[in-house]
């Protein structure tokens, strides 16, 4: 947040008119600025003071030429074609999700369990799909989404069985300032089906900069066992909704029909 100027304590014989509305016009400026910068902390733009990569470097590229990033993973075609069938369920509360047009593998990401041991991304999940999300405490859309997100896993998070893929929900926490925040926000928000991961270092946000991903918060990305991308979004979705139940099945379905590689 931007620090606001105080309010200045006027004279005993009043302020002048031309310098009441010279101050004025300061303060609305100063106000505007206060709140691009207020909006960068939270969506991550432009590495802003609150964000976890303030200190890394800057984005090379915006949001909205993500598939333009890293190289293409010929082994990934079958999710990236699964994943353009579902532009048909990139709908309502879901008309954010963005199939994967070019064939992305996302990078096994290394965080910590909820007991604080290491482990990777590939290591959870099993062979199902796997929605991963990356998020803050200090991070407000992040916030607003966690509970959808854990309605999402208690409502369709299995373990695969006879030829089924299962399904999961896997948050990776990157605040990197005080590691009890995360666990204190699931406590007090009643979150009972997702579970606590972290990543203090935000090493998984950089990493993901080198697939197109990782350039604000929140952000989530549908992949499968092989760690293949089937869509993204970059910003929040209300995950409890009925479009985002019924992509997440459709996703299920193609993953059970998708031929292994």
């Amino acid at each position: 947040m931007t620090e606001r100027p105080e309010d200045a304590a006027a004279p005993a014989g009043g302020v002048p008119p031309r310098r009441t509305g010279r101050f004025a016009l300061m303060l609305a400026a100063a106000l505007v600025l206060g709140a691009i910068v207020g909006l960068a902390g939270v969506y991550g733009i432009g590495g802003g003071a609150r964000n976890a990569v303030a200190t890394g470097p800057a984005a090379p590229a915006p949001i909205a030429v993500a598939d333009e990033a890293g190289e293409v993973d010929s082994e990934c075609s079958v999710a990236s074609a699964a994943g353009k069938r579902l532009a048909t369920f990139a709908t309502g509360e879901l008309a954010a999700f963005a199939p994967t047009e070019k064939p992305t593998r996302i990078p096994d990401l290394a965080f910590l369990d909820p007991e604080g041991k290491p482990t990777r991304l590939s290591q959870i999940g099993g062979d199902g799909l796997k929605l991963v999300n990356i998020w803050a405490t200090w991070c407000v859309p992040c916030r607003k989404e966690m509970p959808a997100l854990d309605q999402l896993q208690g409502e369709l998070g299995t373990k695969g069985t006879d030829g089924k893929p299962g399904f999961e929900v896997i948050t990776v926490n990157i605040d990197t300032r005080d590691a009890a925040k995360p666990k204190a926000f699931f406590d007090e928000t009643g979150l009972k089906h997702l579970a606590l991961y972290t990543d203090p270092k935000a090493q998984a946000f950089q990493d993901l900069r080198v697939v197109g991903r990782g350039f604000g918060l929140p952000t989530t990305m549908l992949i499968d066992a092989e760690g293949c991308e089937l869509g993204h979004i970059a910003g929040p979705a209300e995950w409890a909704s009925p479009d985002a139940v019924a992509l997440v099945k459709a996703a299920l379905a193609e993953t059970a029909k998708a031929p292994t590689p």
